[in-house]
């Protein structure tokens, strides 16, 4: 099943292998997409569904070092390289619009203010990554630094926040997109609202459920208002922990996160399940209570292979499977993965920032054979 057509709301996938969203630090000055990430993207064309990196809906959005923005005119220009390449392979891309809320560090905010999030509680975990003395990607040269304090939002940045996801899927879609994913997972601003150890309000945006789950709701109800449900994904991830986003009850919350998202009318739902050693297993259970509560298509993704893919299709609880770092080393994974072919290896001190070297430069295996032959 992995390797047959899918018709995501009238969208063709030539297979239902997704390259998921994966951060690489590589946008120029200006957090601009540029021809270089054009060719990564185009040859991974691959795949059935590209998810872009995450894509800051503003300035204020961003939290790494040399990640791409989509709210000015050049961005879009940027950006609209991106998509007539992969459409030129006749690939499918959706852009992850992405606001980090409290992952975020001052010197990446405007004139040097805090980060927002929903409760001035500092994330935790995993440090953000920054530039060393402006320097541009082209130079790799990052280092890591523990996140800023940030500030609780008010209710009237709540609602320009709000506009500025309508205004960046709007832009997405003039730059050429297929659609959009929300970012909703891994420890950001949209998570941090529905999570209940990440938000402490106790206005009409936190303590009860159905006010945790309110900015969600907004978002992702503005957003398809503007671009159609048809176009609109959310990504959560009900069992990671990271920057110390959790919630007390997840299945609980994120089965009610599913209902809401059902009545919307969403395109898809992207599951990023916990990928690290000894992370905490999504029990099947749970998947089928996903199923039960969203009627569109439910894509997974986290450490799985062709087998586990298989396996998640037949079963039912999953319409498209996501292989991540795979698709870092191997631009032609979904043919390595039908013909049980190895694997490049990744070259991980190239994972963030640099230029093509660890990022356009891996083979494709019919390469590797010509070149073996030729020797």
């Amino acid at each position: 099943m992995l390797f047959k057509s899918y018709n995501l709301e009238g969208i063709s996938l030539k297979n239902r292998i997704v390259m998921p969203p994966m951060t690489r630090s590589r946008s120029a000055k200006g957090e601009v997409a540029t021809t270089l990430m054009a060719e990564y993207y185009a040859q991974r064309a691959t795949a059935g569904l590209i998810i872009s990196e995450g894509t800051q809906i503003s300035q204020q959005g961003q939290g790494y070092a040399w990640t791409p923005g989509i709210y000015t005119p050049e961005q879009i220009k940027g950006w609209k390289n991106v998509t007539n390449a992969v459409h030129q392979k006749e690939g499918k891309i959706f852009a992850q619009l992405w606001h980090v809320g409290r992952v975020s560090h001052t010197s990446l905010q405007e004139n040097g203010q805090s980060p927002v999030a929903p409760s001035a509680i500092i994330a935790q975990g995993v440090k953000v990554f920054l530039a060393k003395d402006g320097k541009e990607a082209t130079s790799g040269d990052g280092y890591m630094e523990q996140h800023s304090m940030p500030r609780e939002l008010t209710i009237p940045e709540i609602q320009g926040i709000i506009k500025d996801y309508v205004q960046a899927a709007k832009n997405a879609i003039e730059a050429g997109f297929d659609g959009v994913e929300l970012h909703g997972a891994n420890g950001y601003l949209i998570e941090q609202f529905i999570d209940s150890q990440t938000n402490q309000r106790t206005d009409e945006y936190g303590g009860t459920l159905e006010n945790r789950l309110r900015f969600l709701k907004e978002v992702v109800t503005a957003v398809a208002g503007a671009i159609g449900p048809d176009k609109v994904g959310v990504r959560q991830a009900p069992l990671t922990t990271l920057m110390g986003a959790m919630d007390d009850n997840p299945e609980e919350t994120y089965i009610a996160a599913a209902k809401i998202l059902n009545q919307i009318g969403i395109a898809y739902i992207h599951i990023a399940e916990a990928d690290w050693d000894n992370a905490p297993v999504m029990p099947i259970e749970f998947k089928e209570a996903y199923r039960n509560a969203f009627k569109g298509t439910l894509i997974y993704s986290g450490k799985y292979d062709a087998g586990r893919a298989e396996e998640a299709l037949h079963e039912g609880w999953a319409d498209l499977i996501g292989f991540g770092r795979p698709f870092i080393a191997n631009p032609d994974l979904p043919y390595r993965l039908q013909n049980g072919l190895p694997f490049n290896t990744p070259k991980k001190e190239k994972f963030f920032g640099g230029g093509a070297e660890g990022y356009t430069d891996y083979p494709y295996y019919e390469s590797d054979k010509t070149a073996s032959a030729e020797n």
